[in-house]
């Protein structure tokens, strides 16, 4: 997966002005466009676009400081229609138009070719377990909120709250299958992991197939695979989080496994009142590298 990851950055550096084939080049590499989205995001701390447009508006930047072209010959060079959206696309990495780099020299805000690399690590072992289940529906109450990576996400908070008492007893009652208990759901995630972008979370349990699910709440069919597993405890979310991370940086590039479409899945098994420590579990669709 480093490997494929460096191949991507080769390959960015290679297409600048164009539109990257990441599909073509995740199956000339035998793994998924999905999980090289992912995985770049999660060790990268940006997704695959931003880089993208960063070191596009770095090679940019010194063709315009050069001054041997207009500016909309060097917009088109770098695969934009106009000079307007070539200066927007300019001034977002750069904090200042291209007309006024020109002028001044400056500011420029570089943004280096990455290098990926494998650092041994793991003195810390993980907790994992690997699950093929067959399919099964979650149930619950699903919102759209915005991605947060750090501490906790206050729109799914509100949504938690704002449900009665009475209704996380009912939910709690309707599970029937694994993860038991009751359930934070993350679907529809971007696959480039992008701070703010949509998602949809649902607060639920899970149900077996053959159980038919209540009227009033909404459902996510999951189909069978197979579900790579880890267990955290300590401070919350702050230990599930780091956990999340490292499943990138050094579980998925230990083993043969890859990240496959589909929600990913935390039960709670033991909190503080306060919840501001938990043990919790951590559900990742996974299939065969």
């Amino acid at each position: 997966m480093i490997s494929a990851l460096n191949q991507l950055v080769a390959l960015v550096e290679e297409h600048l002005a164009e539109e990257l084939d990441v599909h073509g080049l995740a199956a000339e590499l035998g793994t998924t466009e999905y999980h090289l989205r992912r995985m770049f995001s999660s060790l990268a701390g940006m997704p695959l676009s931003e880089y993208v447009r960063r070191r596009r508006m770095t090679v940019a930047a010194a063709d315009v400081v050069r001054g041997e072209a207009d500016l909309l010959g060097i917009a088109v060079r770098y695969g934009y229609g106009s000079t307007e959206a070539f200066g927007r696309a300019f001034r977002a990495v750069h904090g200042a138009g291209p007309r006024d780099v020109r002028r001044d020299g400056g500011p420029l805000r570089t943004q280096p070719r990455l290098r990926i690399r494998l650092t041994v690590e793991g003195s810390i072992p993980m907790d994992t377990r690997l699950i093929d289940r067959p399919a099964f529906r979650l149930v619950g109450h699903a919102v759209r909120v915005p991605l947060v990576h750090q501490g906790v996400n206050p729109h799914i908070q509100r949504h938690i709250t704002a449900l009665p008492p009475e209704e996380h007893l009912r939910l709690k009652a309707l599970g029937d299958a694994e993860p038991a208990g009751l359930l934070q759901v993350s679907d529809d995630v971007d696959p480039d992991g992008t701070e703010g972008s949509e998602l949809t979370y649902l607060h639920g349990v899970a149900l077996s197939r053959e159980t038919a699910a209540p009227d009033d709440l909404d459902a996510i069919e999951v189909p069978a695979g197979t579900w790579a597993v880890f267990r955290t405890a300590g401070p919350h979310p702050q230990a599930l989080q780091t956990t999340w991370a490292a499943t990138a940086t050094e579980w998925f590039p230990s083993n043969p496994w890859l990240l496959r479409p589909g929600p990913s899945i935390v039960t709670i098994l033991e909190r503080a009142g306060d919840f501001s420590t938990a043990t919790c579990e951590l559900w990742l669709p996974v299939e065969p590298a």
